[in-house]
């Protein structure tokens, strides 16, 4: 008898559809446009480890981009580590993230920060963001479709 697929028995009887938790491309911000929509009045939230930045989008759902560059975190396999963590609290959180368009930005303290810090750290910035933007429609009278 063949396995069943892997979703399905990740989430035998816990009443989640498991595709309801996933990250498809429709949900990441791949274009240079995209990116620089963003980066052009975009609500910021930083601390010690991470900045991120999120701005209203026209799309109706919560999307990532990711800037992790290799000045503030050299090697590879930690920036990886650092990617993984931010989509997986993204897609984790993603019901609750609205229309906003995220970038996620490592800062030299991320380096050597524990996989913990980094993942409270995210929660922190999502809630933040997602309030401010909340009560000032975070410059939603342009956006990008």
């Amino acid at each position: 008898m063949p396995a069943a697929p892997r979703a399905a028995r990740d989430f035998p009887s816990s009443g989640l559809d498991p595709a309801s938790f996933g990250f498809p491309r429709d949900l990441r911000l791949l274009e240079p446009a995209e990116f620089r929509f963003v980066f052009e009045q975009p609500e910021r939230s930083q601390d010690a480890y991470l900045t991120v930045l999120a701005r209203v989008n026209a799309k109706g759902y919560a999307r990532l981009g990711l800037a992790i560059s290799k000045k503030s975190v050299r090697k590879a396999a930690r920036r990886n580590l650092l990617k993984r963590l931010a989509r997986e609290s993204f897609r984790l959180c993603r019901r609750d993230l609205g229309r906003l368009d995220f970038v996620v930005m490592a800062r030299p303290a991320a380096r050597d920060a524990d996989r913990s810090l980094i993942s409270k750290s995210l929660e922190r910035h999502w809630k933040i963001l997602v309030q401010r933007c909340d009560s000032r429609w975070c410059n939603s009278s342009s956006s990008i479709d």
